[in-house]
């Protein structure tokens, strides 16, 4: 199946992991450049003590920026997650929302750094707000990035 922002949006909306956490993905830009997500804080997402249970505020950014840049680089790349971290910054209350941004220059960055075949991590920060913009979590990603070698075709 040929990926599009809209099947993506609607394939993360039914997956059964984000729809346990209450998790929803707003928008897919159509040129794969952003994604909004937000979660409401529900009896079945909250932790201990009435906030949003931290492993679900991690999980609403955790497969973004790998997907946004496998549609926006295309087949000819190999895109995966290597490491990620979260800082929690204040309790999470009601809804909160993460906007997850590439640029036309990051993109460059990465065909630049890997033309020759080598492998690009580049780094990532996202944040994780509350409804007034304040900042609930900032979440720390690494990627591994790496140009497809061609492959010769065998004869026969």
């Amino acid at each position: 199946m040929k990926w599009t922002p809209a099947k993506l949006k609607f394939f993360l909306n039914v997956y059964p992991p984000y729809l346990g956490a209450g998790i929803w993905v707003e928008r897919v830009s159509q040129d794969w450049l952003e994604l909004d997500v937000s979660m409401k804080l529900r009896w079945y997402n909250r932790n201990a003590v009435g906030t949003h249970f931290g492993g679900s505020l991690y999980a609403m950014v955790d497969p973004h920026l790998m997907l946004l840049l496998m549609g926006a680089l295309g087949d000819d790349y190999v895109v995966w997650d290597q490491s990620a971290g979260i800082d929690f910054r204040k309790p999470g209350k009601g809804r909160v929302h993460a906007q997850i941004r590439l640029s036309h220059e990051v993109l460059e960055e990465i065909r630049g750094n890997t033309a020759a075949g080598e492998p690009f991590r580049p780094r990532f920060d996202l944040q994780v707000v509350d409804a007034a913009g304040d900042l609930v979590a900032r979440v720390h990603k690494t990627l591994y990035v790496r140009r497809k070698v061609a492959r010769a075709r065998q004869p026969g």
